[in-house]
């Protein structure tokens, strides 16, 4: 594909800039500065549901860079986890992971992934894409060799797994597409990338 246009990821996941680099997209990392947990708080008691949460971050992410660089197609992406009402966050360590896969075990999770497109400060493409994944029920023992065998590549998403490594170990059934389990809907992306003239299509 040829750029037609700038294309920015506000993004400093290594994930999201091979799948769009996988793509063709031709792009530039400008990483966000707006600090997530402060965001959070602000919403808190508002009523905003998980899949809300992760659009929320993910404007607030390219509008963020989008005012510092006019004119370019900013993309901003983020992810939140949610079993029932309760949201999950990255694990700090390997202790908060193991509890992580403790709770997760034996139920059904939802990864809600959200992908927007801002330019001038102003948002003007969204998308919340949506998966939900049961997990085996897992003994703490294999739990604990699953951590040692995968070490901190555990604390680099927010429910402690990675199924494009050893994490697909971990689950009975999986329904929604790999790109929005790994953090960005490509294909509503892509369509609208080429929509906007941005990218050959």
């Amino acid at each position: 594909m040829t750029e037609t246009s700038d294309i920015i990821l506000a993004s400093g996941s290594a994930f999201r800039q091979k799948m769009l680099r996988d793509a063709g997209v031709t792009f530039r990392v400008e990483r966000s500065t707006i600090d997530e947990r402060s965001v959070e708080s602000a919403l808190e008691g508002s009523g905003s549901d998980p899949e809300t949460l992760a659009q929320i971050l993910a404007e607030a992410k390219a509008v963020d860079v989008s005012e510092r660089e006019p004119g370019a197609l900013v993309i901003g992406a983020d992810q939140t986890l949610s079993l029932g009402d309760e949201v999950f966050h990255k694990p700090a360590d390997m202790e908060g992971a193991r509890r992580h896969l403790l709770k997760l075990s034996g139920r059904t999770h939802q990864l809600n992934s959200a992908v927007v497109i801002a330019r001038d400060g102003e948002v003007i493409w969204r998308h919340v894409g949506v998966a939900r994944l049961t997990m085996r029920d897992l003994d703490p023992g294999f739990i604990g060799r699953h951590l040692s065998s995968v070490g901190e590549k555990a604390l680099a998403s927010v429910g402690a797994y990675q199924i494009e490594g050893e994490g697909i170990q971990l689950f009975e059934k999986i329904e929604g597409d790999t790109f929005t389990i790994v953090g960005l809907p490509l294909l509503p992306l892509l369509a609208e990338l080429r929509a906007l003239e941005a990218i050959d299509g």
